[in-house]
């Protein structure tokens, strides 16, 4: 078969092209159980708590050939009353499909004289081919037609308004979405996979119940990218893009308006809270095809007054479904959920909006949480970006305006999980008066919560973040000194091993110890390779190049106590004097690189 790309246009021009088959119709038999359309919280599906993707969920209907189907042959199976007996499988599939042919080539004629040859399982499908057609209509006659179909439709015994109603809001979703910008089914749902893919990975649950309702979802969307196909087809593109696009909303949001006016009370609460779940599902999956705006342009307006219907009939999870877009960085989708939450003054959590935008690193999303929904609880994302390593995130809190204490906050985060990159961008944010006050708090505070390495705690030592060498030695010592219970014992022990004034003592002792060490070698050792008889330059760079290299590793503004008594010792027993101030750790370092120089070079 030959495959063709069907350009899908509609008031403004679907600018979203479709691969389709010319010989394979579009799925009329798309059944969908209660709660069996795609909807937001997956990682209920994947836990195996929610029945989402419960029973059967699509049908792909097997090829048939329908062409030999005679309208006749359906009467004769009719009872006299004209419902009571059941078509066949094969009757049923070849009836649903004369009406999709009929619907799609507006013989309403036609699709008008095939109501009163279904039997109540075909209604039920008709139905939702109606309702499915009212977001292609785009004139007043098309409506006129369109929703006479549907009240005769309704008339003649259809039930199932539940499984219309939640199918026809995936679609009406999905053709928002493809108005979006130009991209083929294959790229469409390919990135659709990838998306939905990632959101199941962060799911706790069984494998196989994701894999399911990977799969399930997957053939959702094909079938209604492949609906739009059909549609595309069956109105040959002549004249749509010309039409009023203001006009063409408000025809499409009056024929769903009749929809529910003739469902009435058998559309639940329940019902339109599954519906604007299934809704906004798609435009999760389809945001990151959508153009900057989009919310706030013609092509959303149907959709966006879809939902506000929605909300009205009863929906009362617009909540859910918006902390669900922002986690997943639907930026368009928390912007019209913004929306409709405020102009039906509805609660929304902007703050935890934030939180899990923040988590996720969606920056877009958070941009659009601040300026328009005016979240303001920055400090925990903030400390929960630093204690990740989040840097971009990070950055964009900072830039946004914080609090000294919030920066302090975010500080002691970065330090507990070791994340040095954070902490050697926050430190300069924070106000010096701030780390004075606090400094002994912040060591504490980052060496209890560390979950294993003290690297965040050295990190601060080294980087001087007192900015006086003094005081930090001080803190440092302070600590490794005290006995109260809410020291942690890890903490002490690695402070009072290197950074304590215990420590610097140590050094020098360890610095004198290795003098006496290497001069005894040199004159008693036994060695056939005497030192004694090398160049004093090659003495001094094998006792103390080991040393140097370490301190240069060290790194940082500050060198530990304990390596700065052994600089100490070292830079005395060269002849380079007594440099034991707090702040000569680089004076140190110098005498040694100058003693050393030819081999630096090397």
């Amino acid at each position: 078969m030959e495959e063709e790309m069907v350009n899908v246009v509609s008031e403004e021009g679907f600018n979203m092209k479709v691969e389709a088959d010319d010989k394979d119709q579009v799925l009329t038999e798309m059944e969908v159980d209660e709660g069996g359309v795609p909807q937001n919280n997956v990682s209920e599906v994947a836990e195996g708590g929610s029945d989402v993707f419960a029973g059967d969920g699509l049908r792909y209907v097997v090829e048939q050939d329908t062409s030999s189907l005679n309208c006749q042959d359906l009467v004769g199976k009719k009872g006299p009353g004209g419902n009571e007996r059941k078509l066949s499988r094969s009757d049923r599939i070849g009836l649903s499909r004369l009406f999709q042919d009929a619907v799609g080539s507006q013989s309403w004629d036609l699709a008008q004289s095939l109501i009163v040859l279904a039997d109540q399982y075909v209604l039920n499908d008709l139905l939702c081919i109606a309702l499915d057609s009212i977001w292609f209509l785009s004139t007043q006659a098309e409506l006129y037609a369109v929703t006479e179909l549907i009240r005769e439709i309704i008339a003649n015994g259809a039930q199932d308004f539940t499984r219309a109603a939640l199918r026809t809001s995936f679609l009406a979703s999905c053709v928002s979405a493809c108005q979006s910008r130009t991209m083929s089914l294959a790229d469409t749902v390919k990135i659709m996979a990838q998306r939905l893919h990632e959101r199941l990975q962060e799911c706790n649950g069984d494998e196989v119940l994701k894999a399911d309702a990977g799969a399930k979802v997957q053939k959702f969307t094909e079938w209604a990218l492949k609906c739009i196909g059909f549609r595309s087809r069956c109105h040959g593109n002549k004249g749509i893009a010309n039409h009023d696009a203001a006009l063409t909303v408000e025809l499409q949001l009056l024929a769903f308006k009749l929809f529910l006016d003739l469902a009435g009370d058998k559309l639940t609460a329940k019902d339109f809270t599954e519906a604007f779940d299934a809704a906004c599902f798609p435009l999760t999956l389809f945001s990151s095809s959508f153009d900057p705006g989009w919310s706030s342009g013609s092509s959303a307006t149907v959709i966006h007054g879809f939902l506000g219907m929605l909300v009205e009939g009863g929906a009362d999870n617009v909540n859910q479904c918006f902390l669900e877009a922002s986690r997943f960085g639907s930026t368009e989708l928390v912007r019209m959920l913004l929306q409709i939450a405020q102009r039906n003054s509805l609660d929304v959590d902007v703050d935890l909006a934030l939180g899990f935008a923040s988590h996720y690193g969606k920056i877009g999303t958070m941009e659009c949480l601040v300026e328009e929904g005016n979240a303001m609880a920055f400090l925990g994302p903030l400390m929960r970006a630093a204690e990740r390593g989040c840097l971009p995130v990070v950055q964009w809190f900072v830039k946004r305006g914080c609090q000294d204490m919030e920066l302090c906050l975010a500080l002691t985060a970065a330090a507990s999980s070791s994340k040095v990159d954070i902490v050697a961008y926050l430190l300069p944010q924070v106000p010096q008066h701030v780390l004075a006050a606090l400094s002994i708090e912040i060591l504490k505070a980052a060496g209890e919560r560390s979950p294993g390495s003290l690297e965040g705690v050295d990190f601060l030592l080294r980087s001087n973040f007192l900015a006086d060498p003094t005081a930090t030695y001080a803190v440092a010592d302070s600590i490794a000194r005290s006995a109260e219970e809410s020291v942690s014992p890890k903490l002490r022990s690695f402070l009072r091993d290197h950074w304590s004034e215990a420590a610097y003592l140590d050094g020098l002792r360890r610095g004198e110890e290795h003098f006496v060490n290497m001069a005894r070698v040199v004159k008693r050792g036994e060695s056939s390779l005497c030192l004694r008889d090398l160049p004093a330059p090659l003495r001094v760079a094998i006792a103390y190049m080991p040393l140097y290299r370490e301190s240069v590793k060290h790194g940082g503004c500050l060198l530990s106590q304990h390596l700065r008594g052994q600089l100490v010792e070292a830079v005395k027993r060269l002849g380079g004097g007594v440099l034991d101030g707090p702040s000569q750790g680089r004076a140190l370092l110098e005498v040694l690189e100058h003693h050393l120089l030819p081999f630096l070079k090397c």
